[in-house]
């Protein structure tokens, strides 16, 4: 029986190289090794204030953008998380088995709350690793593709497994993470020490970038001292970072992106790197163009929630009747 993987990005911000590098380039890789689930993590978006045309757009973009990287519907289940309510259904039980003390230790809330009022700061994202485990135990879901900041919500979902499973029998599947390992973590070309993130203008190279913004970013990025094209993560941030990229466009390892520019100058090699993201990128936005055009996305993320669902329920019935809800 093959792996089931199941990976889902929130709909808030505009989609960066980052995001294409991390998920979307792997699509074609991911439907030849498993059954894949993909879906759009719409209820996460609410976590944060987020406009209704924003977050609607954002859901059209990204089912679209999927399409565009090759997602073929027959292979994969592509939906809204929205769509399928046995999340929230499963998300109201388990809430009932991940402790506050747990909640609070996770990095992604202290660093959002950090920079909040904290009467501002809703239970949703306090919460919120509880519904992203619901979202990867209700598809019985064996790998999940995460970028490296996303770690800790895989830890304490398999903690979760364990504790259920620990005193009501096996009854829900144990997942485990997996990080690409090259462009895993793609960073600011503006500041080499954080991630691209979807909020940097400078920085970021975003999917609706037209080819002359594009360009003009990998060309203005910060590079370093020196003039040697190589990975040097601590002392060559920037320059890592652009063969970060190449190497994950091309395909190819670090050690094979440095051999292509021994001798080179920055500026030859930035262009090298402009060039191949461009050719990868310009053909991507045109086939975005025409789905979005064509409403394309729209039976395709239909038909996904009608499977999703079913998969759903059983993993939601299941819980159900080992707590002892009485099902008639």
């Amino acid at each position: 029986m093959s792996e089931r993987i199941l990976t889902g990005i929130k709909p808030t911000g505009q989609l960066t190289l980052g995001n294409y590098i991390g998920v979307l380039k792997n699509l074609p890789k991911m439907m030849d090794r498993g059954e894949c689930i993909f879906f759009i993590a719409d209820l996460h978006a609410l976590t944060l204030p987020i406009e209704p045309e924003t977050l609607r757009q954002n859901s059209i973009d990204l089912a679209s953008f999927y399409l565009a990287a090759g997602l073929d519907p027959k292979k994969v289940t592509l939906f809204l998380q929205s769509s399928v309510s046995e999340h929230a259904e499963l998300n109201a039980i388990m809430q009932n088995y991940l402790y506050m003390g747990e909640l609070s230790r996770m990095t992604q809330f202290k660093d959002k709350a950090s920079k909040m009022n904290e009467s501002a700061i809703g239970l949703g994202l306090f919460a919120y690793p509880v519904l992203m485990a619901c979202d990867i135990i209700l598809y019985d879901s064996d790998v999940v593709p995460v970028g490296e900041d996303q770690i800790q919500h895989v830890e304490i979902t398999r903690d979760l497994v364990n504790r259920f499973n620990n005193r009501y029998g096996k009854v829900l599947n144990m997942p485990k993470y997996e990080i690409r390992k090259v462009g895993a973590r793609i960073m600011s070309l503006s500041d080499p020490t954080v991630k691209m993130s979807k909020s940097d203008p400078k920085g970021d190279i975003f999917l609706k970038d037209d080819m002359k913004t594009v360009r003009k970013k990998i060309m203005s990025a910060v590079t370093d001292l020196g003039c040697e094209v190589k990975y040097d993560p601590e002392n060559k941030p920037g320059i890592s970072n652009l063969l970060t990229i190449y190497a994950a466009i091309k395909d190819i390892s670090i050690e094979e992106a440095e051999k292509e520019f021994v001798g080179k100058r920055y500026g030859e090699f930035k262009t090298a790197v402009a060039d191949a993201v461009c050719a990868e990128l310009e053909p991507f936005q045109n086939r975005y163009k025409e789905i979005v055009e064509t409403k394309a996305y729209e039976e395709v993320l239909r038909e996904g929630a009608v499977k999703a669902k079913k998969m759903a329920n059983d993993t939601l019935k299941r819980v159900q009747k080992a707590i002892g809800l009485l099902q008639i």
